[in-house]
């Protein structure tokens, strides 16, 4: 991992994991405090397993309150959870977890109970499922609608005896109704129907995503739930087939050669390992699908009364789930995105706004509230949600698309095929770009830069601050000629004003905010407030820096950029993403080299590590990649040759 020299403990090796806690003399026997790892879990009868439910449950609430993480996912599982492995024999069998936010009832049945107590910390667990971090963990997740692709995969190797597993062990794939609507989920499901391996879906259905599901797929599944009888009805259905199907006709899955039953109460644990263990025994008829009917934030009330089911969540308190958050000095980029873009949308009748079920995370929820005539929620599909932006603006509309940086990678062909090379006037609203802190390596934004930047004849910014972000959405609305997009981080602005009106920004012109004389440093983003930081400490050794605020990576500002070059010893250019950025950018832009009236420039690169980045705080990940302000101005006197500086910028 990248952190300090102190490694995270590996699950697959858990000696340093206590076998069971210490309780009261005067309580009674706790049946999770007895079990390690799966294997324990099977020693125990039956009708024990609803009480360890209960523990399991609260034992999670518990955790979850202190460190914060995904609960509301997890609570809906843990019977779920508790039947597979009763019923599986894992790691031999392999559960794979689509996107994996309800993993946490798994982690701490698989030898990661008291490791959750550092729970997406540095050297804690991961938030999702990791081959890094355990043998329970078969494939690794974090992205939506996976699981089926990959399960088959497995089925294929152990078919052809090269996965290493027990011969005929299973492959069971988990994957809930809001990541089952997204495209590859369906891609996987045709390749599965058609190929015939033997592999399990079970098909968590709680009726919610991260937000409330869309698309017509939501529609079947709620005749499909519509149809599940009450328990005494099911079971005497069970009692003459133990997989029956309730649905009045074939459905979807049965069309595509999966064949479908339930649906079934996934908090009833017994009914779960009745059908588990049946499917599990099924050798003939190749793959099915369990239709599992369940609630997400089940058995904590404050949960399941909540808006989003306490999908994400910091530190609570248990009695009232009332969150511990602190009062913002300043507003989020996300909303600071939102407001300009409702504002912009108040005055032009042409603005829409597409997100891909992330209303909530990128604020367009708001936007939707006021013109839900212009906002389209496509679900989990970036690929479609790209190639629909660039319908609507070959109609005239005015598309922003808000996605994370890290799913836009998921659409990257339609960005390219059916966005760029048409010069579509679509709009990128880029969130959580850079180092997003706890959900670590799976959701970093560090490649968006490099992809982006490399497509001809796109505009690229990036905000140092919240005011420049309204700059840039309103320089987005006015460019109708190319694709363009912006790029913000998590987190909270710095307290700027804001303009209520913003005027759009020369397209490719940067600003000079520091005038220096030995050496520059050209900002891409929010990185200009650490450059502005590192500045002052380079000032204490004597070493005085300009500092200059790119905006625009694409066109970059090569005049800018040339004037620091020929007025400066050395110039850095700074940026939070991945090598093949803006560096490359501003190197391409130069010709490879600069003068100094007659002396070389040099030029040096200060971005990401060429490394993927675990979890951690924000801070942590910005010291370990070397972009925080004592490190950079390390890096810079450094590279200018000044010396000392270890110690003084150690004691910062």
């Amino acid at each position: 991992m990248d952190m300090p020299e102190t490694a995270s403990p590996s699950s697959a090796d858990p000696s340093h994991l206590p076998r069971r806690a210490a309780v009261d003399a005067g309580a009674p026997p706790s049946l999770l405090d007895g079990i390690a790892f799966p294997a324990d879990l099977r020693r125990l009868a039956p009708h024990q397993l609803p009480h360890l439910a209960a523990e399991l449950r609260q034992a999670m609430i518990q955790s979850v309150s202190r460190t914060g993480g995904h609960l509301g996912s997890g609570l809906g599982v843990v019977e779920l959870t508790i039947a597979l492995h009763y019923v599986f024999d894992t790691p031999g069998d392999k559960l794979i977890w689509d996107v994996s936010h309800q993993c946490y009832p798994h982690k701490m049945l698989t030898g990661r109970r008291a490791w959750m107590a550092r729970l997406r910390q540095s050297g804690g667990p991961a938030g999702f499922t990791s081959r890094q971090e355990s043998d329970y963990d078969p494939f690794g997740a974090a992205h939506s609608s996976t699981s089926i692709s990959a399960a088959l995969g497995l089925a294929a190797a152990r078919d052809l005896g090269h996965d290493g597993g027990a011969a005929g062990h299973s492959v069971v794939a988990i994957v809930g109704d809001g990541a089952a609507s997204g495209g590859m989920a369906f891609e996987g499901l045709n390749n599965l129907g058609a190929q015939g391996r033997r592999v399990v879906v079970v098909l968590n259905d709680n009726n919610m995503s991260i937000a409330p599901p869309s698309g017509a797929l939501v529609a079947h599944l709620g005749a499909l739930r519509a149809r599940m009888p009450g328990r005494a009805e099911r079971h005497a259905a069970m009692a003459r087939t133990p997989l029956p199907s309730f649905a009045a006709s074939p459905t979807l899955f049965d069309q595509l050669g999966v064949d479908y039953c339930g649906p079934f109460d996934g908090h009833d644990v017994g009914e779960m390992v009745e059908v588990l263990a049946a499917a599990r025994d099924r050798r003939e008829g190749g793959p099915i699908l369990i239709h599992v009917m369940t609630q997400k934030g089940h058995g904590y009330a404050p949960a399941a009364a909540a808006k989003d089911c306490f999908h994400g969540v910091g530190a609570f308190d248990v009695a009232s789930g009332r969150q511990e958050k602190s009062k913002a000095a300043a507003p989020s980029f996300t909303q600071v995105f939102s407001d300009t873009l409702i504002a912009a949308a108040a005055r032009d009748p042409a603005i829409a706004a597409v997100t891909a079920a992330m209303p909530s995370g990128t604020g367009l929820d708001r936007f939707a509230a006021l013109f839900p005539e212009r906002t389209f929620d496509v679900g989990i599909a970036e690929q479609h949600a790209v190639t629909f932006a660039a319908g609507l603006a070959c109609g005239g509309i005015k598309p922003f698309v808000a996605i994370y940086s890290t799913f836009l990678q998921r659409g990257y062909d339609q960005i390219v095929h059916d966005v760029a090379i048409q010069r579509l006037p679509v709009r990128f609203a880029i969130d959580r770009a850079g180092l997003v802190g706890a959900d670590g390596v799976t959701h970093q934004g560090a490649f968006d830069l490099a992809y982006l930047g490399c497509l001809p004849g796109f505009v690229l910014m990036a905000p140092a601050d919240e005011a420049e972000l309204a700059r840039m959405v309103a320089t987005a609305a006015a460019i109708d000629d190319r694709p363009s997009a912006f790029r913000y981080p998590r987190g909270n602005g710095s307290g700027v004003p804001i303009p209520v009106d913003p005027a759009p920004l020369e397209v490719g012109r940067g600003r000079i905010v520091r005038e220096g004389s030995d050496v520059a440093i050209l900002s891409y983003g929010t990185t200009l407030s650490r450059a502005l930081a590192a500045a002052d400490l380079l000032a204490r050794i004597g070493i005085s820096a300009t500092v200059a605020d790119a905006r625009f990576a694409k066109p970059v500002d090569a005049r800018l950029a040339a004037l620091l070059a020929s007025e400066h010893k050395l110039l850095f250019t700074l940026e939070e993403a991945a090598v093949g950025g803006f560096s490359t950018q501003v190197l391409s832009a130069l010709g490879g080299e600069a003068t100094r009236g007659t002396d070389p420039c040099r030029i040096v690169a200060l971005h990401l590590p060429d490394r993927f980045i675990e979890h951690g705080t924000q801070g942590e990940q910005e010291a370990w990649a070397g972009l925080d302000a004592p490190s950079l101005a390390h890096r810079i006197a450094v590279a200018f040759g000044s010396a000392g500086t270890p110690e003084l910028l150690a004691a910062e």
